[in-house]
């Protein structure tokens, strides 16, 4: 029996198929009450109080009426089990829809529509926003900060990324460089924040989106959301009528602090790719190269 069948089992559930292999493994399942994804948790990644955490907040958005994934509960009850190798399981809803897009891939859609569902993103994310601002969390809640410290500190939460190995001495000045900038600039309003919005996790029925994995999700600065939106379109030439759309959306005009937090994920993800990735990957030279491009929009050359 393979750890996503044990792990099936307590839902009563038939595995379908691998969708996603990064933090977690996650599968389509089967239950008594219809599909459902099932997540392996990455050990050491988020520990359980994490996961109960994020479970609990999804579970009060999706009941308030948002488009994200409900917890699905075990046939015992609990919203999280643990499995033979260590590893915890969750299940969660069903979500339909096609996915806004893919990571280094063109829009397959025509911008009319492209924009529309970037102005349904940032409303959604105003409200994700706004209802999460009126719950009372538990006391034991607990989840990553996205603030100062997780994004340009001394330790950020996806690595030093000015130290990447494959990074030309050129491009760790500029890395160093625009985490000075940062460091100076970052500042807005704290919250809980999904701190993934990437366009595979964007899933588009006709004109209305929904949101899914809130693994990252934790306490950040508001914006870092529109900036995490954005990172994958900033190298396109549509890329500020895009960012119109979302800003309009989601209610602000502070064009230059989203520019600056569409910096610090394109920053952030440099690190992350060090401890995920083969060394001859291309994705490292990929995501430097972007982290340059955002650098010289929001710092300018040396």
């Amino acid at each position: 029996m393979t750890p996503a069948e044990e792990a099936a089992r307590h839902w009563d559930g038939r595995i379908l198929r691998l969708i996603r292999d990064r933090e977690n493994h996650v599968f389509e399942m089967v239950t008594p009450s219809g599909r459902a994804a099932l997540r392996l948790h990455r050990a050491g990644y988020q520990d359980a109080a994490a996961i109960r955490s994020e479970l609990w907040w999804c579970a009060e958005l999706a009941s308030a009426g948002l488009p994200v994934p409900a917890a699905l509960p075990a046939r015992d009850g609990s919203l999280l089990v643990a499995i033979a190798d260590g590893r915890h399981a969750s299940a969660i809803a069903w979500m339909e829809g096609e996915a806004l897009g893919e990571a280094a891939l063109p829009n397959r859609r025509r911008l009319p529509v492209v924009l529309e569902l970037y102005h349904a993103l940032g409303a959604l994310l105003a409200r994700v926003h706004q209802t999460t601002d009126r719950l009372v969390l538990p006391p034991d809640f607990t989840r990553p900060r996205w603030d100062w410290e997780g994004l340009v500190g001394d330790e950020p939460l996806w690595g030093r990324f000015w130290e990447h190995p494959a990074a030309t001495p050129d491009q760790r000045t500029t890395l160093f460089r625009a985490r000075d900038a940062l460091r100076e600039r970052l500042t807005g309003e704290i919250g809980l924040i999904h701190a993934d919005v990437l366009r595979e996790n964007v899933l588009v029925n006709s004109r209305s989106v929904s949101l899914i994995d809130f693994d990252d999700s934790g306490f950040g600065f508001r914006l870092h959301d529109l900036g995490t939106a954005l990172v994958q379109t900033v190298q396109q030439p549509d890329h500020p009528l895009i960012r119109e759309a979302l800003m309009a959306g989601y209610g602000t005009t502070d064009v230059e602090m989203v520019e600056a937090f569409t910096l610090a994920r394109s920053l952030a993800s440099v690190g992350w790719t060090m401890p995920r990735l083969a060394a001859d990957d291309p994705i490292h030279r990929s995501h430097l190269a972007r982290a340059m491009f955002c650098a010289e929009r929001v710092v300018g050359r040396a």
